[in-house]
């Protein structure tokens, strides 16, 4: 028995390899979190989305988006909860998450800094997740009651997730990432 290389058909580049080395360090931060207890079940603080701000704000939103989606496909995978709910959750959080960091890079960088766009991240990411709750697991309106509380927590976790995520980039080395054509 012989063993054959594997041939490449696609060429991979610099920005390929970073966003897997975010991705990477993205579903570590995912699995330290998931050993957080939580005092609502299902509710984290998000610590994996400071690596999708750093992505977006070195290499744009297309980064941020592959991070971020694999992110969630490979937490899902190693913690074993691979299409669960919480998986199902996660997804659609993370997608209307991505979809408001696309349309809030648009929005004036004066008054919208990393800090911001982190905070309507994390609401985004609530909402996606309620939308998805609401559709499937609790078929009712009694999921209304939460919204006051989950939001106000969404906003404090999407702060300090901000403040990280700019100390990070502040305090970053000039080897940084390629420029992103998003």
């Amino acid at each position: 028995m012989t063993v054959s290389p594997i041939k490449r058909t696609f060429k991979v580049t610099a920005e390929d390899e970073w966003i897997a080395r975010l991705a990477a360090c993205a579903i570590a931060l995912a699995v330290v979190e998931a050993a957080i207890p939580s005092p609502i079940p299902g509710f984290k603080p998000g610590l994996a989305n400071i690596v999708t701000l750093i992505a977006l704000q070195r290499m744009g939103w297309n980064a941020a988006v592959w991070v971020s989606l694999l992110r969630i496909l490979g937490a899902g995978l190693v913690l074993g909860g691979f299409f669960s709910p919480g998986f199902v959750m996660s997804l659609g959080g993370g997608i209307v998450s991505l979809l408001v960091l696309g349309l809030a890079q648009y929005l004036p960088r004066r008054w919208f800094g990393l800090v911001s766009l982190s905070m309507l991240s994390a609401l985004g990411h609530l909402g996606g997740q309620l939308i998805i709750a609401r559709l499937w697991l609790i078929p009712h309106n009694g999921i209304v009651v939460l919204i006051p509380v989950l939001a106000a927590m969404s906003i404090v976790f999407g702060l300090i997730n901000g403040l990280i995520a700019t100390r990070l980039l502040r305090d970053a080395e000039p080897s940084a990432p390629p420029e992103s054509q998003s």
